[in-house]
């Protein structure tokens, strides 16, 4: 291994989080600062807290609602996936018949 090229390794490394969390980790930096750590992280606590600064969910869901109440059938059709509204080939498109000069002779 090349000597002088690797950065220096801090085994004790502090972790903070916003919540107020500290721990330590093996890093090449001193201090780290995050955002969510596994004590507030929705997925490791069960709790659905949202971090939503723009309100997208809120709107998702108006659009949605607003959309069912508008046309009932196509909600119900939706429920059962892309499949269910497409037309379903005809017999006739599924096998379509041979020209004369591909019969069998």
């Amino acid at each position: 291994m090349k000597k002088d090229i690797h950065p220096q390794y801090y085994p004790k490394a502090k972790v903070r989080c916003v919540c107020g969390n500290t721990f330590t980790v093996g890093s090449t930096k001193p201090e780290i600062n995050i955002e969510i750590c596994s004590k507030c992280h929705p997925f490791y606590t069960g709790s659905q807290k949202l971090i939503d600064i723009a309100g997208r969910v809120e709107r998702f869901k108006a659009r949605r609602a607003k959309a069912t109440v508008k046309n009932p059938a196509r909600a119900q059709a939706s429920a059962f996936g892309r499949r269910s509204r497409r037309k379903q080939k005809s017999p006739s498109k599924a096998n379509p018949p041979l020209i004369k000069s591909q019969k069998a002779k």
